[in-house]
């Protein structure tokens, strides 16, 4: 393995003195976090998830006997949702339990079966992607997202690369950026990606958009631009995935569940989405002086193609 590989996967951004996750991102950091885990300690965040106030209750033996599991496997599970200890973690269960029974909304299942009602697939899509936004804004790294704007507001050039549902994102982004000024370039052709990879260096920007984490035509060129000094963004749902040994900065979306009407690929996109949208506002936001004659600009460019067209 490259020495500048990164071997490990630190909880990044969480320093000493950094909070734990408020009460009520749990359910998301679980969902998030979810995959990764060995399969005892999913049992334990799956407990804490869908009864917080039961296992408030419990001591750490307590919740190991009810998970099967053991109490060092409980106080790991505790650590990787972002708690220093199980006693933070009951602590945020017992909060999480009162949120809930202050006002539990209607209980929707996005189970999707062949034969519902159109207005049932609306209902339940628009629950899903209600559920997909708040989850990812919930256990989403403001400090990364920070250091990825800071990184993309003072870039020469800024590099995407995604591909399928990744790649109509990373289109997206790099529509944006141009349109305030910036440059950027997106690329859903593997050869391509690489090619341009290898031009880049320090100062500039190289993000990868793969909710698995795994996809190879994505990570090649971000580990080619790593090596080269650019730096380095990965936007996935799966933390600590292949893709994050070349990310200086990790940016999670939410892992929402799969089902075969709707692959991870439609509900994987929502979240990215969300997570482009932060990174573009942030951007304008430190560039405001040049983006917005910039964005002006562009508008009244393409202003008179929305003008009606006079009846003759």
């Amino acid at each position: 393995m490259p020495q500048d590989v990164k071997e490990t996967f630190p909880d990044r951004g969480r320093g000493p003195g950094t909070a734990p996750p408020a009460p009520t991102a749990l359910a998301a950091k679980v969902r998030t976090l979810a995959p990764s885990m060995t399969r005892s300690m999913r049992r334990v965040a799956e407990a804490v998830a869908g009864d917080p106030a039961a296992c408030a209750a419990l001591t750490v033996t307590g919740l190991a006997e009810r998970t099967g599991t053991s109490e060092a496997t409980v106080v790991r599970t505790a650590r990787l949702l972002g708690y220093p200890g199980y006693r933070d973690l009951r602590l945020a269960l017992a909060g999480l339990a009162a949120h809930l029974q202050s006002g539990r909304a209607p209980a929707i299942t996005t189970d999707i079966a062949v034969d519902d009602p159109i207005a049932d697939v609306v209902a339940k899509l628009a629950h899903e992607e209600r559920q997909t936004l708040a989850d990812t804004a919930a256990g989403l790294d403001t400090g990364q997202l920070d250091a990825a704007v800071t990184a993309l507001a003072g870039a020469r050039r800024t590099d995407v690369y995604g591909i399928g549902a990744s790649g109509l994102v990373a289109q997206d982004l790099t529509q944006k950026l141009l349109r305030i000024g910036l440059i950027a370039h997106a690329h859903g052709d593997p050869h391509l990606a690489v090619t341009n990879a290898v031009q880049l260096r320090a100062g500039d920007v190289a993000i990868a958009i793969t909710h698995s984490g795994t996809t190879g035509d994505v990570i090649e060129p971000l580990r080619a631009a790593f090596e080269r000094g650019a730096t380095t963004v990965a936007i996935t749902g799966r933390p600590g995935a292949p893709v994050t040994q070349y990310a200086d900065h990790v940016l999670t979306t939410s892992t929402s569940r799969e089902s075969e009407l709707r692959p991870a690929a439609m509900s994987s996109r929502t979240s990215q989405l969300l997570i482009v949208d932060c990174l573009f506002v942030g951007v304008a936001q430190r560039t405001y002086a040049s983006a917005a004659p910039a964005l002006a600009a562009s508008y009244e460019a393409l202003a008179h193609r929305h003008r009606s067209s006079p009846r003759t």
